[in-house]
Parts: C-alpha cells; sequence; structure tokens
C-alpha cells in the first residue's frame, strides 16, 4: 500500500467535491449538495460568485504579488473600506484567522512590553477558538488542540464565557492583565450567543481597567451575524478586531484592525507577512465587500436568520433530544442532548452538507445568498433529520 503524502490531520475524507455555483457544491459524482455549512463561514457570497471571480480573473492578468515592500493599491483601499465600516483606524492585512489573531495578541504584548510588565497577560474563554498557531491555540478554550503541543505559550488567563463577575475577580488579583481576547459569539465552541449585556460590560471594564478590548470576528464578521460585524449590535467599538474567512470568500486573507492607542502600537519593524494583503486577495476582499452592500446581503442574514430561529424551534419545540436552539444572523446552532456527529453522514445522503461542533452542536453557517425557497428546504431538511434521530 502507498504511503499518503498528506499529513493525517483531518482523519479520513469520503466526499470529493469537484465543482460550485451559488449555494450548492457538487461531487466527482455529480451529485449536487446544498451547502448549509459555506466552508466553514467562508463562502459567504456562495460558489463563484460572479463578482469576485471577475475581479480575481482580472487581478490575475495583471498582477499577483510583489511583497509589502511596495505600495499595493488593492490594499489600500480595502484598508480604507474596513476602516470605514468598522470604526477602526488602521488594518495589518494576513493569510488567515489564526494569524489576525497572533496580530492582536502581539499587539496586546507590545502594550505590556511599553507598560515594563515581565509577563503580561490576557483573558480568554472556556470554549473559545482563535487558531492552530501556538499562541493562538494557547489562547482557544479546549483542551483537545492543546494536547502534545507542550509548554503552551505563557500569559493567558481563563474564565468562563458570559461570565463578567470571573474578570472582575481576574482584576482584583492580577495586576498584569493588558487585554481581554473574546468571540462576540463562540462559533466552534457550539454558536454560544452571550447575554445582551455581557459585550458592552467589557467594554466598560476595559475602559476602567486601561485594557484592550479585541474581539475574534473571524467567523462572525462579514455579514455572517446580520451586522458587518457582531459587535456593531451592541453599540460598542473594540480596541483591535480580526477577521478573515468571509473576507475572502475562499481567498486566503485575514485582518487585523485597530485604533486608538492599540492603532500606534505596530511600527516600522514590529511585524509584518510575505504574502498579507497581495494584490490577488485584496482584489477578493473588495468585491467581498462591494457585493455585500449592493445586494443587501447583511441585512438578508438578519431576516433569514431569524426566520431560520423561529421556524427551527417552532417545528423541533417538542423533540425530545434538543437541548437548546440558538444563533445570531446566519449562524445557528441545534444543541442535541448526546453526540450527534452521524447527522453529518445522514445529512450528505439527503444532499445537505452541514456540521458538528462541540460533539453535540448541530452547526448551520449558510451563504448570504441563500434563497427563501433554500431556506425552506433547510429548514424541512434539518427538522425531519433531527426527528428521525431522536427515534
Amino acid at each position: 500500500m502507498a504511503t499518503p503524502t498528506l499529513m493525517d490531520t483531518y482523519g479520513e475524507r469520503t466526499l470529493t467535491l469537484t465543482r460550485g455555483e451559488g449555494n450548492y457544491v457538487w461531487d466527482h459524482q455529480g451529485r449536487r449538495y446544498l451547502d448549509a455549512i459555506s466552508g466553514i463561514a467562508v463562502c459567504g457570497l456562495g460558489h463563484c460568485h460572479p463578482k469576485v471571480t471577475e475581479a480575481l480573473q482580472d487581478q490575475s492578468n495583471i498582477l499577483l504579488h510583489v511583497s509589502n515592500l511596495y505600495n499595493i493599491p488593492a490594499q489600500q483601499q480595502l484598508a480604507d473600506r474596513l476602516a470605514f465600516v468598522s470604526g477602526m483606524d488602521n488594518v495589518f492585512f494576513s493569510n488567515s484567522g489564526a494569524e489576525a489573531n497572533e496580530a492582536a495578541i502581539k499587539l496586546a504584548r507590545k502594550l505590556g512590553s511599553e507598560r515594563g510588565l515581565a509577563t503580561p497577560q490576557i483573558v480568554v474563554m472556556d470554549g473559545a477558538f482563535h487558531g492552530r498557531t501556538l499562541a493562538t491555540l494557547t489562547a482557544t478554550g479546549n483542551e483537545k488542540v492543546q494536547r502534545g503541543f507542550a509548554p503552551l505559550p505563557e500569559g493567558f488567563l481563563r474564565v468562563p464565557f458570559n461570565d463578567v463577575a470571573a474578570i472582575e475577580q481576574l482584576a482584583s488579583e492580577h495586576h498584569s492583565i493588558v487585554a481581554i481576547l473574546v468571540e462576540p459569539v463562540q462559533g466552534e465552541g457550539g454558536i454560544r450567543v452571550p447575554d445582551a449585556d455581557y459585550l458592552p460590560t467589557l467594554r466598560t471594564l476595559c475602559n476602567r481597567q486601561n485594557w484592550l478590548l479585541i474581539l475574534d470576528e473571524i467567523q462572525t464578521g462579514n455579514g455572517r451575524s446580520g451586522k458587518m460585524f457582531a459587535y456593531q449590535h451592541t453599540g460598542i467599538v473594540p480596541d483591535v478586531l480580526t477577521t478573515a474567512k468571509g473576507l475572502g470568500n475562499g481567498v486566503p486573507i485575514g485582518a487585523c484592525l485597530a485604533r486608538g492607542k492599540a492603532a500606534r502600537l505596530f511600527t516600522t519593524g514590529s511585524h509584518g507577512s510575505t504574502f498579507g494583503g497581495n494584490p490577488l486577495a485584496c482584489r477578493a476582499g473588495l468585491a467581498v465587500l462591494e457585493t455585500l452592500e449592493r445586494e443587501w446581503l447583511i441585512e438578508r442574514a438578519e431576516k433569514l436568520g431569524e426566520h431560520l430561529l423561529q421556524a427551527l424551534r417552532m417545528r423541533l419545540t417538542e423533540c425530545p433530544v434538543v437541548v437548546e436552539i440558538r444563533g445570531l444572523g446566519l449562524m445557528i446552532g441545534i444543541e442535541i442532548n448526546r453526540p450527534c456527529g452521524e447527522l453529518v453522514e445522514k445529512a450528505r445522503a439527503q444532499g445537505l452538507l452541514i456540521n458538528v461542533t462541540a460533539g453535540n452542536v448541530l452547526r448551520l453557517l449558510p451563504p448570504l445568498t441563500l434563497t427563501d425557497s433554500e431556506c425552506h428546504q433547510l429548514i424541512d431538511a434539518i427538522s425531519t433529520l433531527i426527528q428521525q434521530f431522536a427515534r
């Protein structure tokens, strides 16, 4: 038997996808699937959106890469646009969400260094997911992804998600805290939506303690929550914001945005990336932002998400295995009272791609371009799957 040339990091993959168009993908045998996971919240505009494809084709005929030794017009345009829609001051571009979070962690460490702290601390949450680099997996609240990679970096203090009192207790015990790093909605953690006053209270606490509020919007950003960024539901603005996934609609790109004192921490030589913010990725990002606005997809995500939530709650209200149905915009989590990974295969057999996270939460992250009829199809399929699973 031949030795596999791919490292075994993803386990056995039994489905081969070869083509995508709109909200559907096709496998190598020509079977079509409604994609209700969007490449894990990446393809918010669906697959091969004409405007993104046009931008990529145009840029690939002009210039792909020059490095950050030179000005890149599309990079400046995308930075301007992101700063405008977010209320932030400046942007550092990377290739992924993990790298964007690394930049945010470095900003917090830089602040600590300027304050003369030997070991600046960042408050992070149970159940969080911030990436798989050494720093971001340490910030992640999941022992499974950390196992085998010791020694992990110092400088992180962990508390329960949605628990302000626990952070206030840390503030009284530790005098080297410089930041809070938190997801507005925990995606990998099971679509956990905090109390409405959670982020505003964290903002007030950070103001009082002179900490940075860092929001990881890798999954919640770019219209997914029904706002451009999920914090915009609350009226607050973070000091540092990270995003990726849906920003490129499949083209790798990440961004770390900052404002105020955080925007002045990086200086020449503080940080860098060979590929970050290259012409191709930034043209994709610009096409995504323009399309979100032109097609009113952010507003549609809010409307469709509310409809999905209410319809699923109504259909599954008497289902004995359903613990809770929760979400924000087009991020929906259905918590089951036992492990339910088998639902992924059952859905696939019916031409539907879904995901199970945290072991027992069926996660839906459909494209923002989902039609009304596809929304109803999704409601029917998921309701039937779970009712059959309960028998």
